[in-house]
C-alpha cells in the first residue's frame, strides 16, 4: 500500500526498515562474526550500564549524586522483587536478575533515543536472554531438588484421574515459556517503533501534520512507559520461573 501511495505522488511508509540488521563498516553480507547496529547498541546498553553501576556508584558519598541515587533505586527495586517473588532463599541469584533487568531496561531506553536502534525488537536477542531464563531454571531445578523437581508437573491437589492430563498441560505450558517470555517483549517493543514511525511519516503532509505530532508524542509517551514495564515483566517472570526451580511442588 505503501508503494502504491509513492507511485500516486503521495507519501511511502515502511515501517519495519528501522529494524533492519545492517554491517557498521559496509557491504551488505552479515555473517555470525559481523559488527552490525544490533552488536553496537547492545555495546552501548553494556557500557550505560557499567558507567551507571559502577562509575556512579564508585564514591559511596553519603549524600549521594544523581547517577548513585538511580543505582540504588534500581538495586533496592529489583532486591525487593526477588526477595518477595522468589523468597529469601532466592537472593543468591539477585546478581543474575539485577543484570538482566538493567541490561533490558537500557536497551529499551536507548532504543527510544533519535536515529537509534531498539535491540529489544528483535525476537534474536530476546529469545536468547529466554532461554538463558529457562535452561538457567531448568538446569538449577534439578541440581537443587533432583527427581523431585518433576513434582512441578505433577497437580497432587487435583482429582487423580485429572493428574496426567494436566500433567501434560503443565509440560506444553513449561515448554512455552522462552516463547512467550521473548516474543512479549520483542512483540511490545517492536509494535510501538512501527507505529511512531507510521504517525512521523504522516506528519509529512501538512493538512495532518498537527495531529501527526500530537499522536507521536502521546505514543512516545507510552513507550516510555513501556520500555520500562516490559523490563519489569520480563524480570518479575524470571524470578516466578526462579521459585519454581526452588520450590517445585505444587
Amino acid at each position: 500500500m505503501a508503494d502504491e501511495a509513492a507511485q500516486g505522488g503521495g507519501i511511502s511508509i515502511h515501517p519495519m526498515d528501522q529494524f533492519k540488521v545492517e554491517p557498521l563498516f559496509g557491504g551488505d553480507h552479515v555473517g555470525m562474526l559481523t559488527p552490525t547496529n544490533v552488536t553496537l547498541w547492545m555495546a552501548l546498553a553494556v557500557l550505560a550500564v557499567t558507567l551507571l553501576l559502577v562509575v556512579g556508584t564508585r564514591g559511596r558519598a553519603i549524600i549521594p549524586s544523581r547517577a548513585q541515587s538511580v543505582a540504588e533505586l534500581a538495586y533496592g527495586f529489583v532486591y525487593k522483587m526477588v526477595e518477595d517473588v522468589a523468597g529469601k532463599d532466592a537472593i543468591r541469584f539477585f546478581p543474575y536478575i539485577m543484570t538482566l533487568f538493567m541490561f533490558i531496561v537500557t536497551a529499551n531506553f536507548l532504543g527510544l533515543l533519535p536515529m537509534s536502534f531498539a535491540t529489544t525488537s528483535h525476537i534474536a536477542v530476546t529469545a536468547v536472554l529466554a532461554m538463558a531464563v529457562f535452561l538457567t531454571v531448568t538446569i538449577l531445578g534439578f541440581v537443587l531438588n533432583g527427581t523431585k523437581f518433576l513434582g512441578l508437573f505433577w497437580v497432587s491437589s487435583a482429582p487423580l484421574a485429572l493428574r496426567p492430563i494436566l500433567a501434560v498441560i503443565e509440560l506444553i505450558s513449561y515448554f512455552v515459556r522462552p516463547v512467550s517470555h521473548s516474543i512479549r517483549l520483542a512483540g511490545n517493543i517492536m509494535a510501538g517503533h512501527a507505529v511512531i514511525k507510521v504517525f512521523a511519516g504522516f506528519a509529512a503532509i501538512a493538512t495532518i501534520a498537527p495531529v501527526s505530532i500530537l499522536a507521536i508524542t502521546a505514543v512516545y509517551g507510552l513507550e516510555v512507559l513501556v520500555a520500562f514495564i516490559q523490563a519489569y515483566v520480563f524480570t518479575i517472570l524470571t524470578c516466578v520461573y526462579l521459585k519454581d526451580a526452588l520450590h517445585p511442588s505444587h
